[in-house]
């Protein structure tokens, strides 16, 4: 998801209590935990958007620090009047580009990844683009600790079908897949819905989802 520009969004996302500063990011590897008012396990969402899942799930499990992780600046920037409307301690955003990822997180340092309905990029020779490709799954696995799981949510069904064939080629298994999400009354007692989810799901498109955690 792309917004057009807005006017100063840099600016202001530079100056946001709410957004760790670019320039610190890779000297605080590591040391993420010490960052928030309590020393609890750190999950991601890349890809965030306007922020909407993040604030939920950080509302839900206030024991858990949560950093949503956005690399265009106008979308960061709806995250960010959100948390000024609404602030929440276990919540901060970065505004980067997640194939550094492993550049900012030590190996073992996150305990969740969350892919909410990300950029398809539907042209082949992009592939290696798609958050969910064999080259980010690799990245993943140099900082997720041990046991922990990626959570891919999409309404893009050959997205969602060449994401479950890449795991052939990973260190990474499939523990749930579903086609229809908001069917299974079981996976659906504790899911938290994007904007995407919510608009996609109301015009009846099936959601699809899995959890994958290492071999």
């Amino acid at each position: 998801m792309r917004l057009k520009n807005v006017p100063g969004c840099r600016e202001r996302i530079a100056g946001s209590e709410y957004v760790f500063p670019e320039e610190e990011l890779e000297s605080k590897k590591g040391s993420w935990s010490s960052e928030f008012e309590r020393n609890g396990e750190i999950h991601l969402e890349i890809g965030m958007g306007k922020g909407r899942f993040v604030c939920d799930m950080a509302r839900l499990h206030p024991d858990i620090n949560y950093i949503g992780i956005e690399k265009y600046s106008a979308v960061l920037l709806r995250a960010v009047q959100k948390m000024e409307a609404d602030p929440l301690e276990n919540l901060r955003f970065m505004r980067m580009d997640a194939e550094n990822i492993d550049k900012i997180f030590a190996p073992g340092e996150v305990g969740r990844i969350y892919l909410n309905f990300s950029d398809p990029w539907p042209k082949d020779r992009h592939a290696k683009r798609r958050l969910m490709s064999r080259e980010f799954l690799a990245r993943y696995d140099k900082i997720i600790k041990d046991g922990a799981r990626i959570e891919f949510k999409t309404d893009n069904r050959d997205l969602f079908d060449w994401a479950v064939e890449e795991l052939e080629f990973t260190a990474w298994k499939a523990d749930i897949i579903t086609y229809d999400l908001h069917a299974d009354a079981d996976l659906m007692k504790d899911n938290v819905m994007t904007e995407y989810e919510e608009k996609f799901s109301r015009l009846g498109n099936p959601i699809c989802k899995y959890v994958i955690s290492r071999r």
